[in-house]
């Protein structure tokens, strides 16, 4: 079998568009990679050298321990656990019940009801209105607080609208005929075949979820039920707000603690994203074109 030819102009363009990417890639990972050593480096070291670096200089893991040293850490840890045990379910059958309303016809006050949804991505009622809210429902100082609010996220009920609208109507009809009621199509037909975009669905819930720190700092007053993204916060602070008046053991780490919280607090996210990386392109792509 003959080799095909490989054009001069054909390898220099080849050529010239892996070095780009390469470039871009290294572009990319370096801020990381940056964050990464300069967790492992000597505080000392790490302001003497501003600059590029690529391997921990006079490598030490003192900023580390310090930061697990805070002792709210391993409660941050645990709300945090459980905000999204207790979240995500909430999350994933609430998003998948408005997304099957939108998408199936012939559902009763469907065109209101859907621009009340729809409503409600432009509008709210502001930050003292949702303070009061919560204070008068029973729900201040309490995880729930960071819990029911934010249930369903209009945009993911969208994606997840337009997924169902890919699976075929007779699909649902035959159900029906078969004596199926709506709860029973939507976790038994439904679900199985939007399996990847409810999964990325879910890493979004779970981003939102693990990043979430504003919501805590209004409804939380007990420091012990604060979620990991808050410590890590007051951390920060505290780092930019001693400045010097931390004791010796706080000094010697100030300017590395502030890169340790960053990977402390990235790297359990980070952790999912190959074990859903299978659904995310495919996912994404389902919710957001009409097959």
């Amino acid at each position: 079998m003959k080799r095909k030819k490989i054009s001069v102009e054909n390898l220099v363009m080849d050529t010239s568009i892996a070095v780009i990417l390469l470039i871009l890639v290294l572009i990319t990972l370096y801020p990381v990679w940056y964050v990464v050593v300069a967790s492992f480096t000597d505080s000392t070291e790490l302001a003497r050298n501003p600059g590029l670096l690529l391997w921990p200089e006079e490598f030490d893991a003192g900023a580390y321990r310090m930061v697990f040293k805070n002792p709210l850490l391993m409660g941050a840890f645990k709300n945090t656990f459980i905000i999204l045990v207790t979240a995500l379910p909430i999350n994933i059958v609430l998003t998948l019940l408005c997304g099957y309303f939108m998408a199936c016809p012939g559902m009763y006050w469907k065109k209101i009801i859907t621009a009340i949804i729809m409503f409600t991505m432009f509008f709210n009622g502001g930050l003292i209105p949702g303070y009061l809210n919560i204070r008068d429902l029973g729900l201040y100082n309490s995880l729930w607080a960071l819990i029911l609010p934010g249930a369903l996220s209009v945009y993911n009920a969208i994606i997840c609208k337009t997924a169902i609208e890919a699976v075929p109507d007779s699909l649902r009809e035959s159900a029906y005929i078969d004596g199926a009621n709506d709860i029973q199509i939507i976790f038994k037909i439904i679900l199985p075949l939007i399996k990847p975009t409810m999964a990325v669905l879910l890493l979004y819930y779970g981003v939102a979820h693990w990043n979430s720190w504003f919501n805590a700092s209004l409804y939380i007053k007990d420091s012990l039920k604060l979620p990991v993204q808050n410590i890590m916060r007051s951390i920060l602070l505290a780092n930019d707000t001693l400045g010097g008046q931390g004791g010796d053991d706080y000094n010697a780490y100030a300017e590395t603690i502030k890169y340790a919280a960053i990977v402390i607090t990235t790297t359990p996210i980070m952790c999912i994203y190959p074990f859903l990386q299978k659904y995310f392109a495919k996912g994404v792509m389902i919710g957001a074109v009409k097959g």
